[in-house]
């Protein structure tokens, strides 16, 4: 393995594989948050993001920093973001969004009640919970991520209680 490129964030590494070198992009790994009200809805945060060069509204989440356990940073991110405590965590499981490229890993969390006020904060514009259903128009519109697919796809499964 050989650094092709150190960032602030994230490196870039050859690694060797059976068909040549392959480049990846290293990540420390993050989590998200599913986070539901009484009526069903679900929390998501509208956010700039300068690879899609648009905001998008996505489910909570954030990256891990090092020696962090999953549901610490979860509990801190939540914060961060929406101004929420979550009352309830639920461990979903974890996944690799981009695994053909990237390291990254992200732990999923259910969180099923939550206490405090509600606001935009640190880099999110909007904070609002949404029924499922206009969620899907958001996907069907391209302004979701795959984060966020992936923790519906559990909810709507049934997987989740």
């Amino acid at each position: 393995m050989k650094v092709l490129y150190q960032g602030k964030f994230l490196r870039v590494e050859a690694w060797p594989t059976p068909q040549g070198e392959r480049e990846i992009l290293v990540h420390p790994g993050a989590v998200a948050m599913l986070v539901t009200d009484e009526k069903g809805r679900v929390l998501l945060v509208r956010q700039s993001r300068a690879a899609a060069q648009e905001e998008l509204w996505e489910i909570p989440a954030g990256t891990m920093e090092p020696g962090e356990a999953p549901l610490d940073t979860a509990r801190r991110e939540l914060f961060e973001e929406t101004g929420l405590v979550g009352e309830e965590w639920r461990y979903l499981g974890a996944f690799w969004p981009t695994p053909g490229y990237a390291s990254e890993k992200i732990h999923l969390f259910w969180v099923p009640r939550v206490s405090g006020t509600l606001r935009a904060q640190s880099e999110i514009a909007e904070v609002r919970f949404f029924p499922v259903e206009e969620i899907l128009t958001l996907a069907r519109q391209g302004r979701g991520d795959g984060k966020t697919l992936a923790a519906l796809a559990l909810l709507l499964a049934g997987k989740i209680r």
